[in-house]
């Protein structure tokens, strides 16, 4: 399949009568999850206004449109929207969960103060509210993080001629066989789009394999983002105030909701194995990978047994310690956003959370790229380049169960990936930027 196929094609146009029916249907229940939601965390409550295409603050007219719903896009996109800034482009950020917005105001904080970057909610569901959405900023282009198929966002687009690229895009295996087998409308939708701007030739084969036009390797963004060198001093810093000089510090990293039982056990597992060799255990740091589950995680592992400092209360707002830690110590609480170059610069390994779920595994690029060990769940699905690569290379470890992830916790684990090793495979990896940046200025100036 070439993707010359016409869009959007009967079958999709029905669907988007029933999917806006149903969105009709639907939106007092939206609104009561987003007020709901709001009792959490007061941001999704904020601006409700731009949900509906209203917006309070000057429009940025001509900007790039990067559409990152979560933290997560939104960290993949940050190297890409600095170099847009840098060669003076202006950018309109677009977000569903408070996370990725909250990241946005802080981390271009500055540009949002000159003008030149404005985040705002993505707008829901609705063709006028995209009109209207279209109407205050005029992109140029819009960038869709990742994989995500927004029906209305891309008819909309389409239909406005706003050409809509997905950029960092890969498409799981897991995925792509239940869109053959369950859901084919997925397919016909992401025809709609002005092109993809992939991680890899595998997945330049499975979205031309569905009909997607316009498709360029441009390589993965995460292994492009800036380290920011004053979290890296503070983590150093931190471990040598936490008394952990000499002793291993593992990072749980990104641990999702359905993974808590099974880490908590790890590290009383981990603490049992270490004493029973006469080795001290190591200190673990605990990374939740949602803000509203902090609270939940601090309960558990005092349930559990384990001294635990929350970052909160043994830090100050830059990362300081305050006061004197508590002895002994058995967990870090990694309670903020926004600091996990500091928690991993503290660790020497780590096991990034999500894949001992269904939903897999989260970014191993942080970690890749301080030269640390890293491990993963069974389900790596979701993170399918750069992790088969990874793996190829001998820089991941992919623990198959929780068995595995207690030997890989004992004091005889065994041996790690040399730090030589993990920066050569890293550089090897790097440019995505500069590919991606090429790449939307052919795609833009040859329609």
């Amino acid at each position: 399949m070439t993707g010359t196929r016409r869009f959007p094609t009967r079958r999709v146009r029905l669907f988007l009568l029933g999917y806006g029916l149903l969105w009709a249907v639907a939106l007092p229940l939206v609104l009561a999850y987003l007020w709901w939601r709001g009792r959490r965390d007061r941001l999704y409550a904020q601006h409700p206004g731009e949900r509906f295409g209203v917006y309070a603050r000057p429009p940025l007219p001509g900007a790039v449109w990067v559409h990152a719903v979560s933290l997560g896009e939104l960290r993949s996109a940050v190297p890409l929207i600095r170099a847009l800034l840098d060669r003076g482009d202006r950018v309109v950020t677009t977000h569903f969960t408070p996370a990725g917005r909250r990241e946005a105001m802080a981390v271009f904080a500055g540009d949002i103060a000159a003008g030149r970057l404005c985040p705002v909610w993505v707008p829901l569901e609705y063709d006028w509210v995209y009109r209207r959405f279209f109407r205050a900023f005029r992109p140029v282009c819009g960038l869709v993080m990742e994989i995500e198929i927004w029906p209305r966002m891309i008819a909309s687009a389409h239909r406005r001629g706003v050409p809509l690229f997905m950029c960092n895009a890969q498409y799981p295996l897991k995925s792509l066989e239940r869109d053959r087998a369950r859901a084919p409308i997925r397919a016909a939708l992401m025809t709609g789009f002005a092109g993809a701007f992939v991680k890899s030739d595998l997945q330049a084969a499975r979205f031309a394999g569905v009909g997607v036009p316009a498709i360029e390797v441009t390589g993965e963004l995460r292994f492009d983002q800036l380290i920011p060198e004053a979290q890296l001093l503070a983590g150093r810093c931190a471990r040598a105030w936490l008394g952990a000089a000499a002793r291993p510090v593992v990072a749980l990293a990104s641990v999702v909701e359905g993974e808590d039982a099974l880490f908590i056990a790890a590290i009383g597992a981990a603490r049992a194995a270490h004493a029973a060799a006469g080795q001290e255990p190591p200190l673990f740091v605990y990374i939740p990978r949602a803000p509203e589950r902090f609270g939940d995680v601090a309960r558990l592992l005092a349930q559990a047994g384990l001294a635990t400092l929350r970052r909160s209360d043994g830090f100050d707002a830059g990362f300081a310690p305050v006061g004197m830690p508590p002895r002994p110590l058995d967990v870090l609480l990694g309670d903020s956003l926004g600091e996990m170059y500091a928690y991993l610069a503290l660790s020497d390994r780590v096991v990034v959370g999500g894949g001992f779920t269904p939903k897999g595994s989260h970014n191993i690029s942080e970690a890749l790229s301080l030269g640390k060990a890293v491990m993963t769940g069974p389900d790596i699905h979701t993170i399918e380049y750069p992790a088969m690569e990874a793996l190829a290379a001998g820089v991941l470890t992919r623990l198959k169960d929780e068995a595995a992830l207690r030997a890989a916790l004992a004091p005889d684990h065994p041996a790690d990936p040399p730090a030589g090793r993990i920066a050569t495979f890293f550089a090897l990896h790097s440019g995505a930027v500069a590919k991606t940046l090429a790449a939307l200025d052919r795609r833009l100036t040859s329609r």
